[in-house]
């Protein structure tokens, strides 16, 4: 049982992880129709800056209680720059294209942000500083620390903020009526330009938290950790249905607790074999199995052609 615990409570901490970028994929595809595969090097530059960050403002001097917060923000303003200007320089003039145009660039603009983040950062691995001096708790025989802690509180609060937005506000309205029929919107008045930036502005947030959250865990950060981290949150959207911000969200916490019961149990079973170095393989039977015999996700919404 208490191995059960033990893999529940990894499994919601990378799942939170998974789910904050899936919410990027899911906005812009609910909005767009847009699989945005470069979301997942979005990501690795917020971890990236908040790295670079962190080091000019402790060589300032500044407390990390005050440089982490701060280099948090300065990772969350670039990403949203960044998303802003993937928005309106490589999609918004392919936004009529046939749908393979715009995923082309996207996987085109994936390598670009890649291999300019590996000549601004190099190859290799860099050292995430330790934010907050770790405490382990124990809870029926099954560890948690508390930075798996903050990361799964600010993953729920940051999910909980967006449906607020998305639900209880007027740029919130607009996504919605975009996402239902981006002609009749524009016709209603919606500066439909604006809000489809916002989609892109808010996704690339999130996803800089997300990549501080994952520097924060694993303290080391690389200019290829977007690729595979996109790859499994997008996975995590399909599961819950792309297009749906709940089926994101229950898609991440689903994938983060089957892979980590994958790593663990099945290992075991295969003496070793199909262990946690081979816990990605689970992600992906998983993308498979959904595209077989639910291609909607399990959250998933019938859209219809849109204008």
């Amino acid at each position: 049982m208490d191995t059960l615990l033990q893999q529940l409570i990894n499994g919601i901490v990378q799942g939170s992880i998974y789910a904050l970028v899936a919410l990027g994929y899911t906005m812009v595809y609910g909005i767009m129709g847009l699989i945005n595969f470069a979301h997942g090097e979005v990501v690795m530059i917020g971890a990236m800056v908040a790295i670079s960050a962190l080091g000019a403002l402790m060589a300032l001097g500044l407390p990390m209680g005050l440089a982490a917060p701060l280099a948090l923000a300065a990772a969350m303003l670039v990403c949203m720059g960044l998303g802003a200007g993937l928005e309106r320089i490589a999609y918004r003039p392919l936004r009529n294209a046939p749908r393979l145009t715009p995923l082309i660039t996207a996987i085109g603009m994936s390598i670009i942000l890649q291999n300019l983040a590996m000549m601004i950062w190099s190859r290799n691995y860099l050292t995430f500083p330790s934010l907050i001096e770790k405490v382990s708790f124990e809870v029926a025989g099954a560890h948690f620390s508390n930075v798996q802690a903050l990361i799964v509180v600010l993953a729920g609060l940051s999910m909980a903020g967006l449906l607020l937005l998305v639900y209880r506000t007027r740029l919130g309205m607009a996504m919605r009526a975009t996402s239902q029929n981006l002609a009749v919107a524009r016709l209603m008045g919606v500066d439909v330009d604006r809000v489809i930036a916002a989609a892109f502005i808010i996704g690339s947030a999130m996803g800089a938290l997300a990549g501080f959250m994952v520097g924060a865990y694993y303290e080391i950060a690389h200019y290829q950790m977007g690729f595979m981290l996109g790859l499994k949150a997008f996975t995590a959207a399909v599961l819950g249905g792309i297009g749906n911000l709940a089926g994101a969200m229950l898609g991440g916490l689903l994938l983060g607790i089957i892979e980590a019961l994958g790593a663990g149990y099945i290992g075991d079973l295969t003496g070793g074999f199909l262990g946690s170095h081979y816990q990605d393989i689970f992600a992906f039977v998983v993308l498979i199995g959904v595209l077989m015999f639910r291609p909607s996700g399990l959250l998933g919404e019938k859209t219809g052609e849109r204008a």
